[in-house]
């Protein structure tokens, strides 16, 4: 038999103090700064999306949108701050197609970002706004170098429709197709954005001077968004919703927001025994992957459904028949993204390299606040529109409603509408225990749960749970599943009803998670990046 098929190669990062876990090392180390600086979790937690907004322009900015899982030590309470803006007031879905929702003008929901960072400066900071700017005005204006994952981000981008402003600001000249690697990418415009807002603050987007651009910009492009839209934009506090697993309380977005999936997806393990399962088996991805359709169905049959739907969701009244589907050993077939039409490309396409566009970051300091924020365009420069002269890239968030007439999740114009972003925070007696947040798509609310269960149930470190082999579903039985798993398992799991295809060792489309342990009793911080991107764990 084959031995070593699932290795880690680097450690957990420790650290007590306090620590950021991010997707870039530069964003990761500049909230790491603002922490040493004095800062605290909320202060470098915007520091850290900022920078992203300069290093991993393809993931996010602050034209996209976010929502973040908090928890506060003065208070000792678990909160949740949504900055995904509802549907554009003039939005059609009955006159828009999915490609239009996917590129151009009208494919951007509202820019919700902005107004996030400066919302948890505003409420729960401690450093002014321009002072958690700087390290992102630095690396636009004196460049950032591109890496090898860079490069690969645009070149699965080039085929789409993406506009001129575009290939001006992200390529290496608007005559050239490919970027080189280790070219020093500037962004000067995007600095002087950035300049402007540290000193005048969310106001220069929201109905300012950058909104009013952008809102002609997109309006000469056939757009629907208003600067009524704009200004009408403002973050909303939330209470988390829970679910106990191995101890924890494990707490995510409520609805609208699609990551109760997570919830459901664990309850269903709660009463499944791992030690009889061993690690990487059949009988172990075998549950997992069928609690994980399971809970895909019924997230997308109760999409936007009310606190006392969800409580009952989460039951054991309505569980209990669930759980026996769960190990009843009969195939499941069933959906694992929307009700309708909706990015359900084949998995293995470029398509779905640009779907998971995303990115989630995590931040603790020495009192013991804690968030886990996770923030996107869409998919990979979100709608390919640049706005002149900005640097500013807009979202296409409006791929991730539903067009289907009969949806729960049906674009609405004004009206908040689900995403499937779940960052969360978990807690041991009351305490913060773990921050975990993944990019991915709808293969979010998947890998998330395989995470945990590789860490909770089998004991590997936070590092090897986060890299070790993981697989996305696709609707139907698609279960595609990284190749370090072994060869006689994935034929078992065919035999069991999986349509499997093996990908390549660390796929992109299984997320690029990052996350930080405490230690309840010692505060020891246990940092780690997932192998899959770029990332890193910086300690402060």
């Amino acid at each position: 038999m084959k031995t070593g098929i699932y290795t880690h190669g680097r450690p957990v990062v420790r650290g007590r103090d306090g620590m950021v876990s991010a997707a870039h090392p530069l964003a990761a180390s500049a909230g790491a700064r603002v922490l040493a600086e004095g800062g605290n979790a909320f202060d470098a937690i915007v520091a850290t999306a900022a920078t992203l907004n300069v290093a991993e322009p393809f993931m996010s900015g602050l034209a996209g949108l976010g929502i973040a899982t908090l928890y506060t030590a003065t208070d000792k309470e678990v909160r949740v701050i949504d900055f995904h803006p509802p549907v554009p007031r003039n939005f059609d879905p009955d006159r828009l197609t999915r490609e239009e929702t996917r590129d151009g003008a009208n494919a951007s929901g509202i820019p919700g970002n902005l107004a996030g960072w400066c919302e948890l400066n505003r409420k729960l900071g401690t450093f002014p706004l321009d002072r958690l700017l700087a390290p992102a005005i630095r690396y636009a204006r004196e460049g950032v170098p591109r890496s090898q994952f860079y490069v690969d981000m645009v070149k699965v981008s080039l085929p789409r429709k993406m506009q001129p402003e575009w290939r001006d600001v992200y390529l290496d000249g608007p005559d050239s197709d490919a970027v080189a690697l280790d070219s020093v990418h500037r962004q000067p415009d995007l600095a002087v954005t950035l300049e402007a807002i540290a000193e005048n603050g969310p106001g220069h987007l929201y109905g300012g001077p950058l909104g009013r651009r952008m809102i002609d910009h997109l309006q000469k492009l056939g757009g629907c968004m208003t600067l009524e839209d704009l200004e009408s934009v403002e973050p909303v506090w939330e209470e988390a919703v829970s679910a106990s697993y191995r101890g924890l309380d494990v707490h995510v977005p409520a609805p609208p927001a699609e990551s109760f999936q997570v919830l459901i997806a664990l309850a269903l393990l709660r009463d499944v025994d791992f030690s009889t399962r061993p690690h990487l088996s059949a009988d172990h991805l075998d549950v997992v992957i069928r609690a994980i359709r399971l809970a895909a169905e019924i997230r997308i049959r109760n999409n936007r459904c009310t606190g006392e739907r969800l409580d009952y969701l989460l039951s054991e009244a309505y569980l209990a028949p669930v759980r026996k589907r769960l190990l009843d050993g009969e195939p499941i077939t069933g959906r694992t993204e929307q009700f309708g039409d909706g990015p359900l490309e084949d998995g293995q396409s470029d398509e779905a390299l640009l779907k998971g566009q995303t990115t989630s970051m995590s931040a603790i300091d020495r009192e013991g606040n804690v968030i886990c924020l996770t923030q996107s365009l869409g998919h990979m420069f979100g709608s390919g529109v640049v706005i002149p002269g900005t640097g500013v890239c807009m979202n296409d968030f409006m791929f991730w409603g539903d067009l289907a007439k009969d949806s729960p999740n049906r674009l609405s114009p004004g009206q908040r509408f689900g995403m499937c972003l779940a960052p969360s925070i978990s807690l041991q007696d009351g305490e913060p225990a773990l921050s975990l947040g993944t990019p991915g798509s709808y293969g979010i609310l998947q890998t998330q749960v395989q995470a945990m269960v590789h860490h909770f149930d089998y004991g590997l470190d936070l590092q090897a749970a986060i890299d070790a082999p993981r697989a996305r579903l696709w609707d139907g039985r698609i279960v595609h599943l990284e190749n370090r798993v072994e060869s006689h398992v994935v034929d078992e799991l065919r035999a069991r009803g999986h349509d499997v295809e093996t990908t390549k060792a660390f796929s992109m489309q299984c997320g690029g998670m990052h996350a930080i342990r405490r230690d309840p009793a010692t505060g020891v911080l246990n940092g780690a990046a997932d192998s899959r991107r770029d990332g890193a764990a910086v300690p402060s």
